[in-house]
């Protein structure tokens, strides 16, 4: 009884012993919890990488950075394509049913639909009707060939080769605008099996000049209907006001005439000195032809007219194989200033400095450019190469002389690219970078004379003017003359043989048509 008591008691006491440990260490968890999560709280996972490099800190941040640079590579989609499912293979009679019901161009021979069979009531015939003649027209593309368009429209070869030649003899066949139509007849031919006969070809062969090719019989003849062109050329004249663009564009000039005026225009003045009260002055090369069509051609003529008076005046003037503008006194443009010799730097200028090889100071008579082995080396002007060689310490040596007492020189050269006596352009290539000579590298020495003296080349300027005189001169005024006789005013309406009216437009047409070619119009 007292055992069994002491046992309760005992069993008691251990359950109490426990309950009483639990409260006792509910707390202790509690307390460590809460001091892991201070220190959690506490640590700084993501400082500024900016700070403290090399530390413990700065470390902890990489770590932080380098896992989250992990976690969203792993997360990355995939952005390929998503393929879904693939139909299966048609059989070959899925494919004939379905190839019979496609919409595709008759003349790729394709099936427009699906064929019944045949009934009793369905006769055969023999073979398919033959057209007697066909009409077409075709176009000659941009670097096309004109036989090539004719075998294209179903012109034999033969006959295609023959009309190329008559046509060939009449007018060039480069001269032909792409785009030009060509009006095409095909004959009946005798049998399927060869190309149909050329009955007729008409064309625009030029500006001025119409071709017909038709059938005689067995021959083909070639038949010139000349075009009557207009070519007095057009003149626009106008006040310039707060635009000049805008002024000669309202009074009817082409845009492509206006901007070559404001180059002439520019390269005599500036147009910022140009007064509202001034009147601008075109004339533009000018064509129109009886059968309606303008074509507008080059600007020819561009001038500037001040209280009066001519103030600019500026023609375009063919002198030898190069065009250029001249003014009214027959001088030409300046053709600027000196070019460089050669694409690099000024690493030394002129004057006196210390040699970087004898070691003491002494005349620098030159300029050195900075350029490597091999680079091209240019003539700064027009002249005639005077020497070509070796030259002491200026090693291979090129000297060219311009005419009016001054020359220039170019040293250290690895290679020459012209001999003695030969006639150079500006920038014509004259030799090569190198280091021969007295030379610590690659460069190029240049050197200007005047009158046989070195200068310093950055105070001279090279400018050239062409001059007309004698027979030129005065082709080139009666040119100037002849151009301004023209009467001014804005844009000239298309030349038309006589305005058509609406209640009789077919005897309007036949009756220019029979004054345009001589005989009465075809049916």
């Amino acid at each position: 009884m007292f055992e069994g008591k002491d046992m309760r008691f005992a069993s008691a006491g251990v359950g109490g012993s426990v309950a009483l440990a639990d409260a006792m260490i509910t707390p202790l968890r509690q307390t460590a919890i809460r001091s892991w999560v201070d220190r959690i709280s506490e640590l700084d996972l993501v400082p500024d990488l900016g700070e403290d490099i090399g530390s413990v800190r700065w470390f902890r941040g990489l770590g932080t950075l380098t896992v989250l640079s992990v976690c969203a590579l792993a997360l990355l989609p995939d952005f390929g394509p998503v393929f879904g499912a693939q139909p299966p293979l048609q059989t070959e009679a899925e494919f004939e049913e379905a190839r019979a019901q496609m919409i595709m161009p008759i003349a790729y021979g394709s099936d427009s639909g699906k064929r019944m069979a045949a009934t009793d009531t369905v006769i055969a015939l023999a073979g398919s009707p033959e057209r007697p003649r066909i009409e077409l027209t075709a176009t000659l593309g941009r670097g096309d060939s004109f036989s090539r368009v004719l075998q294209r429209a179903g012109v034999g070869g033969s006959e295609a080769s023959y009309v190329t030649s008559l046509v060939s003899d009449v007018t060039s066949l480069g001269g032909i605008e792409p785009g030009t139509p060509i009006d095409i007849v095909l004959g009946k031919r005798t049998t399927k099996n060869m190309a149909r006969p050329l009955e007729s070809v008409a064309f625009r062969a030029r500006f001025d000049l119409n071709l017909e090719i038709n059938r005689s019989g067995n021959s083909l003849q070639l038949v010139r209907k000349p075009i009557a062109v207009d070519e007095t050329p057009l003149r626009i004249r106008g006040v310039i006001g707060d635009s000049l663009y805008r002024s000669a564009r309202a009074a009817g000039a082409p845009a492509s005439a206006i901007q070559d005026y404001l180059k002439v225009i520019s390269g005599r003045t500036s147009l910022s000195a140009l007064r509202s009260s001034d009147e601008f002055d075109i004339i533009v090369d000018y064509k129109r032809a009886e059968t309606g069509e303008v074509k507008v051609g080059n600007l020819l003529y561009a001038g500037v007219d001040r209280d009066g008076k001519s103030a600019i005046q500026m023609l375009k003037w063919t002198m030898g194989e190069t065009a250029q503008w001249f003014e009214a006194s027959g001088v030409g443009e300046s053709k600027g200033a000196l070019s460089r010799p050669v694409n690099g730097g000024i690493t030394s200028g002129f004057g006196m400095r210390r040699h970087p090889i004898l070691g003491y100071s002494r005349m620098h008579s030159g300029l050195d450019f900075k350029a490597s082995y091999g680079t091209p080396i240019y003539a700064v002007t027009d002249g005639t190469v005077a020497f070509a060689g070796r030259k002491g310490g200026y090693g291979n040596f090129v000297q060219i002389n311009h005419g009016g007492g001054l020359a220039s020189g170019y040293g250290h050269m690895s290679r020459f690219a012209v001999s003695s006596g030969t006639r150079v352009r500006r920038g014509q290539i004259i030799g090569y970078v190198g280091s021969t000579g007295l030379s610590t590298g690659p460069h190029l020495h240049y050197e200007l004379y005047r009158g046989g003296r070195a200068v310093n080349p950055m105070s001279v300027k090279f400018t050239q003017r062409a001059q007309l005189s004698g027979s030129d001169l005065a082709r080139f005024k009666g040119r100037l003359n002849s151009l301004k006789s023209v009467k001014g005013g804005a844009a000239l309406a298309p030349l038309r043989p006589t305005e058509r009216t609406k209640d009789e437009p077919k005897r309007e047409i036949d009756r220019l048509t029979q004054n345009l070619d001589g005989r009465p119009p075809r049916g």
